[in-house]
């Protein structure tokens, strides 16, 4: 496992099987990092987790200690190769096409296995999507896998599945069981055509055609690849986000999922711990949220008035559930303010619901996805103010509209324009 430094010391990224830890994994989480960190873990939004603040001297120790919870890759080389993002009710949705659980391990296991895969990038990713009702689309992978029935799945490069019409359309389909495959020619096709500045397939593709890039992908497979005009006009059924909060249904147990945010993706190890003690089982989400499993449905209520005694966001209305923040500069040598004291400030200026991103530097790490309205950090306090319109379906931050705001004219500015104010 990777241990990066930091401004506040080391952190270690633990990666997360389809974003679930069980109670007690995540209670052994919370324990090494009061004891080898500063005690706080960031959710992010690959829905894993990592401790902040490790201490040099006992980085060793942690590792350990994560790898004893069963937190750790196969081989200690291969840590990186478990970029696999599922929704966060794979495998638990009733409304899904396919439970992509099983083949989210096949393909892990594959991946870590294959020593020529330790040269693609740390953040090189694979999203499997069962076409839940709950899930991240809008979050761009390397390779995008999405369910067009219970047997057949489209997959697209360096994008997102595509659920508009002007969206770039879905390449081709494999059934599920030719997956695995489809995934090792496309992994190492990429290690044979990029050049090392070409560490993302965005990166390959402005170099590459789409059309020689599946030629060689074809050559490595025994079977067809299938595309068409169907292909084509395929598009993804919108996610609803809204319902990674409070209660859902789980499949066909006699059981719920009760979900809530994290304020601005922080947990501290006390807070980590309580939530240990609601459920047996939890899954991290994309958006920095929570979701506990296996929570009989007369118990849901409770389970609701305890995550909100505990400061999490229960309902996607509050103020805070829509802010994201990067670590800012509290945590960030990058960060040039501190942006979750800023996120906290803005949600008790705005009493009603606005998508915007707060971003310490340019690099946008607490957002792969595309946010309404984005304060890109200049200076301490002071933030350019960005905007997406409506039909605007470019990446980045939007257009810019104002040049050195405080949170306080931030929030004027939002005040005036967020239709919900």
């Amino acid at each position: 496992m990777r241990i990066v430094p930091a401004r506040d010391g080391g952190l270690c990224r633990i990666r997360l099987a389809g974003g679930e830890l069980s109670a007690a994994q995540a209670r052994v989480i919370a324990e090494a990092s009061s004891e080898f960190g500063s005690g706080f873990i960031d959710a992010t939004n690959r829905a894993n987790l990592q401790v902040r603040g490790v201490r040099e001297d006992l980085q060793d120790a942690l590792v350990s200690r994560l790898i004893e919870a069963g937190l750790g890759p196969e081989t200690a080389a291969s840590d990186d190769l478990r970029n696999v993002m599922l929704s966060p009710l794979a495998g638990l949705d009733p409304h899904a096409l396919l439970d992509t659980v099983p083949l989210a391990a096949e393909l892990t296991r594959q991946m870590q296995r294959d020593v020529r895969l330790q040269a693609l990038s740390p953040k090189f990713s694979v999203l499997l999507d069962g076409g839940e009702q709950l899930a991240m689309l809008d979050h761009p992978h390397d390779v995008w896998l999405s369910a067009v029935s219970n047997h057949e799945m489209a997959f697209g490069l360096g994008g997102c599945p595509p659920t508009r019409s002007a969206d770039r359309p879905a390449l081709a389909t494999v059934s599920p069981s030719q997956v695995p495959a489809l995934i090792g020619a496309i992994l190492h096709a990429f290690l044979d055509l990029a050049s090392p500045e070409h560490t993302r397939m965005r990166d390959l593709l402005t170099a590459c055609s789409i059309d020689d890039f599946l030629g060689n992908v074809q050559g490595r497979l025994d079977f067809a690849l299938t595309t068409g005009r169907e292909r084509n006009e395929w598009r993804r059924l919108p996610s609803d986000a809204r319902l990674r909060f409070g209660t859902q249904a789980q499949g066909t147990q006699a059981a719920v999922c009760v979900g809530a945010q994290i304020p601005l993706g922080r947990l501290d190890a006390a807070t980590l711990t309580s939530l240990a003690g609601l459920a047996q089982r939890l899954r991290l989400t994309p958006w920095q949220s929570v979701m506990l499993l296996d929570v009989p449905p007369e118990e849901a209520s409770n389970v609701l008035a305890q995550l909100a005694a505990l400061g999490l966001a229960t309902r996607h209305d509050a103020p805070i559930a829509r802010l994201v923040a990067c670590t800012g500069s509290q945590g960030c040598a990058k960060g040039l303010a501190d942006t979750k004291a800023d996120a906290r400030q803005l949600a008790r200026l705005i009493p009603f619901a606005a998508d915007v991103h707060l971003s310490g530097c340019s690099r946008s790490c607490a957002a792969a996805h595309r946010v309404e309205t984005t304060l890109l950090a200049v200076a301490p306090g002071h933030y350019d103010l960005y905007r997406h319109a409506a039909d605007d379906t470019h990446e980045g931050f939007g257009t810019l509209i104002a040049h050195h705001l405080t949170i306080e004219q931030a929030a004027g500015w939002l005040a005036r324009s967020t239709p919900d104010a």
